[in-house]
């Protein structure tokens, strides 16, 4: 299944208080492996940038008026989204901007059922303990070393990382490995052959008959299936 997994970097926190889009980074995804599509730009907000929103992603006023507007990358953004579901960490956040920017433009909103909160996974799974994106990243050893501001692209990649984790991805990875290396090994005629005689049995006499008393206590019981007959050649009686 095709998904993208996106983060966003703004002036500020509330689209209502006049903050904008600054940056936009997309991961696609397929059954949770990334293809190695992304989608990445800075926007021009067409505002200032307020010093605590720059100590946290670094990008200035400056930098950022070099870039194109958002009127100008959304119809581009918007196709490479297409209609796949969108996962994002703590997404109210981002999908209100989004929201904002495209409510200007006149541009359908993100529809809800479409989008995928790591945030609220992460608290189903692991209640009571740290669900931020860095703490997830320490919990399912997710290499953080690149990561010293906040980054939409690297903080998507990232996310993607944690998301297949989430979602049980390396459970799913061995499973897909294990079917790989059977047909792989049918093709090549590499499969385990059966043991040409079955290995000598570890159970004691004294055990045997332990179980076989044990099973006689019991009514119809599926043991009687399995059990070999004893020297008398008859099976333990069951219970009545």
């Amino acid at each position: 299944m095709r998904e993208i997994v996106f983060d966003t970097e703004t002036t500020g926190l509330d689209p209502k208080d006049g903050h904008r889009v600054v940056e936009i980074g997309a991961v696609e995804i397929s059954n949770l492996i990334p293809t190695g599509r992304v989608f990445h730009v800075y926007i021009d907000p067409e505002r200032d940038v307020p010093e605590e929103a720059f100590r946290v992603h670094g990008l200035s006023r400056d930098f950022l008026s070099q870039h194109r507007k958002f009127r100008e990358i959304a119809r581009e953004f918007v196709d490479f989204l297409e209609d796949s579901p969108m996962v994002a960490h703590n997404a109210d956040f981002d999908v209100r901007f989004l929201n904002a920017e495209f409510a200007v433009l006149k541009l359908p909103p993100l529809a809800p059922a479409r989008i995928v909160d790591t945030l609220a996974m992460a608290r189903r799974l692991h209640p009571g303990s740290p669900a931020s994106l860095d703490a997830l990243c320490q919990r399912y050893g997710v290499d953080l070393s690149r990561r010293d501001k906040h980054g939409a692209l690297l903080d998507a990649g990232l996310l993607a990382e944690v998301y297949a984790e989430l979602r049980g991805g390396r459970q799913a990875a061995l499973s897909l490995a294990s079917v790989g290396a059977v047909r792989r090994a049918s093709q090549t005629g590499d499969l385990i052959r059966a043991r040409p005689a079955p290995l000598a049995s570890r159970l004691t006499a004294q055990e045997e008959t332990a179980h076989r008393r044990f099973v006689a206590t019991m009514k119809t019981p599926v043991w009687d299936k399995y059990l070999p007959e004893d020297s008398s050649g008859e099976r333990p009686p069951s219970a009545a």
